[in-house]
């Protein structure tokens, strides 16, 4: 049944704009989220954003129905999140596309794998009941990422007159590879997907992966049609955000840690297996090994904040790049010298101060979507910083050019990079650096969703 408040720009995602947390008094604080997607939206007034309940102060608004403008979450049940979140979309999901897997152990799709699975379905047919009830005649419906693969193909069965787009956040898997899934659940997905009228990606190449999976299991796309929006950095607030008190106060508290006249090697990531931190502190380590002219001329600032810390292999891959860390500081640091500041407490202004601290930004991943730490970097940063980017990032097709490219398995090569990316020449950081901010905010937030919108329409 339609709502009699029928919107004609919906987006569906797992991840609303707000969070509640449940406070000891009983009343509930909301807190807005923060990233490309909550800053895309505000380009569009008119919109429902559907979203699920994530925790217990989630669950509770909805009880009691309270909520903000243009937003409906809902409340699903708990165990079902749970299956569908953390063992399928990234325990599952995320391995395949991210490639990830340690093949000879894992994955074992089994009886429990089938049971979270349902709940997989179930997830996805919440959220495509939500939007069939929500949508007014003929609106437009923006679908986002792994966690929504099959709600395209529920709501085309639901509603038949929507205009239905599709956005994968991360990589797509090569055929070879997604043919890890069971058969018939990789057919479900691509199905899925296929519902839409449109599935876009952040660059050619998981837009060609995944054109290559339809084609080689299900004989082809059908009529759907295929885009590719690589999503940029929003500048203006960067720069904006990047220049205000709180990030100039903690500038000075890194400086002081840094210590005079040192450069300066910068990482912000979550500790997400992807993001390949240990195999960059390892390089880093073969920096100090085997130049040591960089011996207390250097500090790798490494900000690595936790992530999916409710499933034990994150947690392990969190305490690894502690003992890593610890291990190069205890090896080589001096009563002057700290050579690694880990910080694992997330702070965004933090996170600025070093963006404009950065001499060398180091973006490794084994495999990423398109990593928006590689565009933001040379955005913020105060005197212009080289780039050493792994060709396994989105990022690479936009912004390899100006980059230090490496292989994200080879650590020696990594270490050889950095020091080529500390001693490059001032004037040459600075123009590839102009270069790279100028591609990193080709696209930024809000016209890379108008772009989806208006490709969705036309």
């Amino acid at each position: 049944m339609v709502s009699e408040h029928s919107a004609q720009v919906l987006v569906a995602s797992n991840r609303g704009p707000v969070s509640y947390a449940l406070r000891e008094d009983g009343t509930l604080d909301s807190k807005r989220g923060g990233g490309g997607l909550v800053s895309g939206l505000s380009a569009v007034d008119d919109k429902l954003w559907v979203c699920a309940a994530l925790g217990d102060g989630d669950r509770e608004a909805v009880r009691r129905g309270v909520s903000e403008p243009g937003v409906r979450m809902l409340d699903i049940d708990a165990g079902v999140h749970a299956d569908a979140y953390n063992g399928i979309a990234n325990s599952v999901l995320w391995f395949v596309h991210h490639m990830i897997y340690q093949t000879p152990l894992e994955p074992a799709f089994d009886a429990e794998f089938r049971r979270q699975w349902a709940s997989y379905e179930a997830y996805n047919r919440a959220f495509a009941q939500a939007l069939a009830e929500e949508a007014g005649e003929g609106a437009a419906v923006l679908v986002q990422d792994y966690h929504l693969s099959l709600v395209p193909g529920l709501l085309r069965e639901l509603r038949p007159d929507l205009r239905i787009g599709h956005f994968s956040h991360t990589p797509w898997a090569p055929v070879d590879y997604f043919r890890l899934l069971p058969d018939d659940i990789g057919e479900q997905l691509l199905k899925g997907i296929l519902g839409a009228d449109r599935a876009a990606f952040l660059t050619r190449r998981w837009a060609d992966a995944f054109i290559g999976c339809c084609t080689e299991i299900l004989g082809g796309t059908g009529h759907t049609r295929i885009g590719v929006h690589g999503l940029g950095a929003d500048a203006d607030f960067l720069r904006r955000r990047s220049r205000e008190a709180d990030v100039d106060e903690r500038m000075e508290v890194l400086r002081e840690q840094v210590g005079a006249d040192r450069r300066t090697i910068v990482r912000v990531d979550r500790t997400e297996l992807s993001k390949n931190i240990v195999r960059g502190l390892h390089a880093y380590r073969a920096l100090l090994e085997e130049r040591p002219e960089w011996r207390e001329r250097v500090v790798h600032i490494a900000f690595a904040y936790p992530s999916r810390q409710d499933l034990a292999v994150y947690r392990d891959y969190t305490a690894e790049v502690q003992r890593v860390a610890d291990t190069i500081n205890a090896d080589f640091g001096t009563e002057g010298w700290t050579p690694v500041l880990l910080q694992v407490d997330d702070d965004f202004a933090r996170s600025l101060a070093a963006y404009r601290l950065a001499d060398v930004a180091l973006v490794n991943p084994i495999r990423d979507g398109m990593n928006l730490v590689a565009k933001e970097v040379p955005v913020v940063s105060d005197h212009g910083c080289a780039l050493v980017l792994s060709r396994e990032a989105g990022a690479y097709e936009e912004l390899g050019e100006d980059a230090i490219v490496v292989n994200p398995y080879d650590v020696s090569a990594t270490a050889t990079a950095l020091h080529e990316a500390l001693t490059m020449d001032r004037d040459e950081r600075g123009a590839r650096s102009k270069r790279l901010a100028t591609a990193a905010t080709a696209l930024p937030p809000q016209q890379w969703f108008l772009d989806q919108l208006d490709a969705l329409r036309g």
